[in-house]
């Protein structure tokens, strides 16, 4: 009796063992599932929100502000036209830098003299940032790499012009190049002297304009505090012109009357003349009828 009794407990506690390991199993399923469930990337929106004051979440809309150059290495700003605190309607967000395309062209010297002139290379702070490559120009032959690796080239002046050229780089990356022409010290005198007369006619032209539009601001303001006499004096020059034009056209028809109405003299001329031409014509007709 006792050993079925025994073997009965045991498969009791063998049962209740079995139903024990059944219910630990399935909590652990169910966490793997929700583990699993939390491994599985969610695609988050490409567009940042932002909580406004009524704590609703609003896509925040960037612009990008002009560069500061056409060439090279420059800088821009980050704008916000959607989002801004304080209810803006726009505000910046960061400043970034912008590059153009690398060829600038020719640039213009730093400072220059008689004797040397300084060049810059187009870069942005910090000046170490980036690698500079200075070569020599030469026609029709290729280009001579000069030793100086800094953004700023101190060249005296030749006997002949002669142009450089700088190369900005970053990670092996060309991001600028420039070039400039070191003239003569002649030709740079030349070119001085060039300038001031030109300066001279420049400087004359507006000299002049300014005097001609100073006279016409004085003639205004002078008619307008004495319009009253302005007004009588024109008034009264132009009822003289019309005088004189209508003196002159009465003589003018007087002097056509008297042309036209016969003088005495000539009237007793004419009549003797008149009377001559009778006597003719009669003694003609009487030597006629005598022949007869």
């Amino acid at each position: 009796m006792r050993l079925r009794r025994a073997g009965a407990v045991g498969e009791l506690q063998l049962f209740v063992g079995l139903l024990l390991a059944l219910l630990a199993k399935k909590p652990a399923s169910s966490l793997n599932a929700s583990a699993s469930a939390e491994d599985v990337p969610v695609n988050e929106p490409a567009v940042e929100l932002v909580d406004s004051d009524a704590n609703v979440t609003e896509p925040k809309e960037v612009e990008f502000g002009p560069c500061t150059v056409t060439c090279g290495i420059g800088i821009r700003e980050v704008i916000l036209t959607s989002g801004c605190p304080g209810g803006e309607s726009k505000c910046i967000v960061r400043v970034e830098e912008c590059r153009g395309p690398a060829d600038c062209g020719w640039g213009k010297p730093i400072s220059e003299s008689l004797a040397s002139v300084k060049i810059p290379c187009i870069f942005v702070p910090p000046e170490d940032r980036f690698t500079y490559t200075w070569k020599m120009l030469i026609p029709d032959q290729q280009s001579l790499i000069l030793p100086n690796d800094s953004a700023i080239l101190e060249v005296h002046r030749d006997t002949h012009p002669v142009a450089f050229q700088c190369d900005t780089s970053e990670n092996d990356e060309l991001i600028a190049s420039v070039k400039y022409t070191v003239y003569t010290t002649a030709e740079l005198e030349t070119r001085r002297l060039k300038k001031p007369a030109t300066d001279i006619v420049l400087v004359f032209v507006l000299i002049t304009g300014v005097i001609v539009c100073v006279g016409v601001l004085f003639a205004i303001v002078f008619i307008i505090l004495n319009w009253e006499a302005v007004k009588h004096f024109w008034q009264t020059k132009i009822w003289r012109s019309r005088e004189e034009v209508i003196h002159s056209s009465y003589a003018s028809r007087t002097t056509e009357n008297s042309a036209q109405v016969p003088t005495a003299e000539n009237s007793q001329t004419s009549q003797l003349e008149t009377s001559g031409q009778e006597q003719g014509v009669y003694q003609e007709w009487n030597a006629e009828g005598g022949e007869n």
